[in-house]
């Protein structure tokens, strides 16, 4: 699935923050070229993939505290599925515990969905606002487009681990050693913006130690080279707070953060600087193991 599967609508997707990034890094032409896979329409080939997915990540503005967070939800495949040409729903929702549980009950929030399967390497992004729902809750979506393979690893398959049950949270201000550990140990996370017109939420991935914790609230990773469009970036330019969410494939073991990301921009490279404000890990919360990774014959070296 390639990102011209999913639709297709002009250039003028972008708001001034991804233009700015666009315009420093000399792409504007190629994300024009790019943004045109951007549309409101779920086409039958993602209505398919969104139905075989045992989780979906979904990024969002709590709107009590301000905060942003990213969140995991998952269910027997089928519990995402399209019920429109705009409109996907979901059945179940968060954990209760979860930073994001009440902002769903939130009418018109907007959120950013990403759907990724291991198994294939593909990735779907669909951007919208959220209603609540008798079974659920339902997006009507304004963005959706799909992303190439690119630093995504592949899982072979996956098993439902029935008995496994969400373990005691805990949350507090500073990274512990072990969840120093767990973000270094990675090679995946997902990443949650906001912007004037809404929220977006990605993916991330490398070799283990793409992201280097260099205190216990403070995390880095370089911005690898990807389609030009500059959504998350661009979103970071126009208001720096995000949320990351780090997932344990194999215990179902999650880590949330909230706090700021900023981009610093050194020659050719560019390096994103997360500060926390709190970090949110709930042992056991997926309950699906995942097989060993192959990593993505993309990923550069973390230590190049």
């Amino acid at each position: 699935m390639s990102v011209h599967d999913m639709s297709g609508t002009d250039p003028g997707v972008y708001h001034a923050g991804s233009r700015a990034v666009q315009d420093r890094v000399g792409v504007r032409e190629a994300a024009d070229h790019v943004g045109r896979s951007i549309g409101e329409g779920i086409k039958p080939v993602a209505a398919a993939f969104l139905e075989a997915q045992p989780f979906l990540v979904l990024g969002a503005e709590d709107p009590a505290t301000g905060r942003v967070w990213a969140s995991v939800l998952t269910g027997t495949p089928g519990f995402v599925r399209a019920t429109g040409a705009h409109r996907m729903s979901v059945a179940g929702g968060l954990l209760e515990t979860d930073p994001l549980a009440g902002a769903l009950t939130t009418p018109e929030l907007p959120v950013g969905t990403i759907a990724l399967d291991p198994r294939t390497r593909r990735r779907m992004r669909l951007n919208g606002r959220l209603r609540p729902t008798r079974e659920g809750f339902a997006v009507e979506a304004e963005r959706v487009f799909a992303n190439c393979p690119k630093y995504l690893q592949r899982r072979e398959s996956y098993e439902v681990i029935g008995d496994r049950r969400p373990g005691p949270q805990r949350r507090g201000g500073e990274l512990t050693p072990e969840e120093a550990g767990f973000v270094t140990a990675a090679d995946t996370f997902f990443l949650a913006t906001t912007h004037p017109a809404g929220a977006d939420a990605s993916h991330r991935g490398g070799n283990p130690g793409f992201v280097t914790v260099r205190s216990a609230r403070e995390l880095s990773w370089r911005d690898y080279p990807g389609n030009a469009m500059f959504l998350t970036l661009g979103n970071l330019a126009a208001d720096p707070r995000a949320g990351l969410l780090f997932l344990d494939w194999t215990t179902g073991t999650v880590l949330q953060l909230t706090g700021e990301a900023r981009t610093e921009f050194d020659g050719g490279e560019r390096r994103v600087r997360f500060t926390l404000t709190e970090a949110v890990r709930t042992p056991s919360a997926v309950p699906l193991r995942w097989s060993a990774p192959a990593y993505s014959p993309a990923n550069p070296d973390p230590a190049g």
